[in-house]
């Protein structure tokens, strides 16, 4: 059973994915020894971080990174230092848009090669709806899934827009999928998460003056479950066809799977 890395070891391996896409590993391994902005973690955090890539897959024997980290998706360590981030480019809200639409595409994929029998790309027809895709199961279960794509497997971060928000608390066959997007586009990792955790989670509106309209949510490996599932617990795309890897904290000897026919 392979074991979950532990918070060090994914910030370390995020960091490796960030850089290899300009520099080699033997160069890295210096940097990240000898530089100082590099020093808050031990060289052996860093060589796990890097052989943990390797074991998912998620770097080639050759040390070319098979997930590209967006530059809107990066922490900015000066952050730290309470230096402002400027985090809109035109380059970023193009990777940003690139990724989102990798992941529909792949979700859409993913539902067809299950069988579903029916299968809508809601996203490229309006915004308005509040999800991205509507998916009918062999044996009508009704999926209307708000699908978030991502290339970072250290750490899952999801935003939820407040119209979003509202149509899950009133639809429920309202669903959130999240998918992990390769360098080829193609889905390596697929979950959904725990609507009752969203809804515990998303902020409160504390002056009738002023609401939220925007959140981001850092989700625990916890509320997730592999797949695309529905609120009733059926499943929208069968677990042959569903990938997994054990990223953003999960464990591959705890697939979070409820026992639920397809």
């Amino acid at each position: 059973m392979t074991t979950a890395p532990g918070e060090g070891t994914r910030r370390a391996a995020r960091r490796w994915l960030e850089h290899l896409h300009v520099a080699d590993i033997p160069r890295l391994r210096s940097l990240f020894s000898h530089h100082p902005d590099y020093s808050d973690l031990t060289p052996v955090q860093y060589a796990d971080g890097l052989a943990w890539l390797l074991r998912q897959g998620l770097v080639a024997s050759n040390g070319r990174p098979l997930v590209r980290v967006g530059v809107h998706e990066r922490r900015d360590r000066t952050a730290t230092f309470n230096i402002a981030e400027v985090q809109w480019t035109p380059a970023a809200e193009a990777a940003r848009r690139e990724t989102g639409t990798a992941g529909e595409q792949a979700v859409i994929r993913l539902l067809e090669l299950s069988g579903a029998a029916d299968v809508v790309h809601m996203a490229a027809l309006s915004d308005a709806y509040g999800y991205d895709v509507r998916a009918v199961s062999r044996r009508g279960a009704v999926g209307h899934i708000e699908v978030k794509a991502t290339t970072d497997p250290t750490r899952l971060r999801v935003h939820l827009t407040r119209h979003e928000y509202e149509v899950m608390r009133r639809d429920p066959d309202w669903l959130l999928t999240a998918v992990l997007i390769g360098a080829q586009g193609d889905a390596l990792n697929v979950v959904t998460v725990s609507r009752d955790w969203l809804s515990l989670a998303a902020p409160e509106d504390i002056d009738r003056h002023a609401r939220w309209e925007s959140a981001c949510f850092i989700v625990p490996d916890h509320v997730l479950e592999r797949g695309v599932v529905c609120a009733d617990g059926r499943r929208l795309v069968s677990d042959a066809v569903a990938p997994f890897m054990p990223v953003w904290g999960l464990s591959e000897g705890l697939p979070k799977v409820r026992p639920v026919a397809f």
